[in-house]
């Protein structure tokens, strides 16, 4: 059981690191690269990484983003992702973060089934 919230909480900080702690490395490395890279993109094409907002959608876009994980509390602590919305970008940047939280957040569902032995 302890082993089971170790690997879910691993795999919430680091994207893949669960699966890294459960020994199923090409699996973790590749969600590694996949979510870094949603993140990165995101970024890169002037998405928005939200705080806390008021509000039904603010919630679920906080959420979204802080599934991330340690990438997200990494990009609000160093402020990047402050979004540009007179950019023509801005909101495909907006659906790589939450994509990429969002699947985080399967890797994560992934890690559990794995850790619980539901699935090889």
């Amino acid at each position: 059981m302890i082993k089971t919230g170790v690997a879910c909480v691993v795999a919430w900080l680091v994207p893949g690191g669960g699966h890294f702690f459960l020994g199923k490395y090409g699996r973790g490395a590749l969600f590694l690269g996949v979510i870094l890279f949603l993140f990165g993109m995101g970024l890169f094409l002037k998405g928005e990484l939200y705080g806390w907002e008021p509000g039904f959608f603010g919630f679920l876009k906080f959420v979204a983003d802080a599934a991330i994980g340690l990438p997200y509390i990494i990009g609000r602590t160093l402020e990047w992702g402050p979004g540009d919305i007179q950019s023509r970008l801005y909101e495909y940047g907006n659906t790589y973060i939450y994509t990429a939280g969002l699947l985080n957040m399967l890797v994560m569902v992934d890690v559990f089934d794995i850790a619980r032995g539901r699935k090889q």
